[in-house]
């Protein structure tokens, strides 16, 4: 699975990588930092998933999953949030996206999730 991490926060990304990277089939095929970086990258690397921050400068991350989903149908969309994401997901699944991580909880959830997300 090729994986887009999109972030403003180089950290996070770093740290989601960490995560991702004990899958031995998945692979980091590229990094964001915007939405509209997240739309060229996208075009470009053709990823299986996308790991959409919620809140960015620019283009949020709720924005970015419409226009991903318009654009690319076929590509998984997971929502990043410091904010509860049960009061979050209605909104990113009616903006495209397939559910939503607690970014607080990325070590001990995300690997979980992504997995759901795929067997669903």
């Amino acid at each position: 699975m090729r994986i887009l991490i999109v972030d403003d926060n180089e950290r996070v990304r770093r740290g989601i990588a960490g995560v991702i990277s004990y899958e031995k089939d998945w692979q980091l095929c590229g990094e964001a930092r915007d939405g509209a970086e997240a739309m060229e990258m996208t075009r470009l690397l053709l990823p299986d998933l996308v790991l959409l921050d919620v809140s960015m400068p620019g283009m949020d991350g709720l924005e970015t999953a419409r226009r991903l989903r318009h654009e690319h149908p076929s590509v998984k969309i997971l929502i990043l949030s410091q904010h509860d994401p049960e009061q979050l997901l209605p909104q990113a699944l009616d903006a495209g996206a397939n559910g939503c991580v607690d970014k607080s909880r990325i070590s001990s959830d995300l690997v979980r999730i992504i997995k759901s997300v795929f067997l669903s």
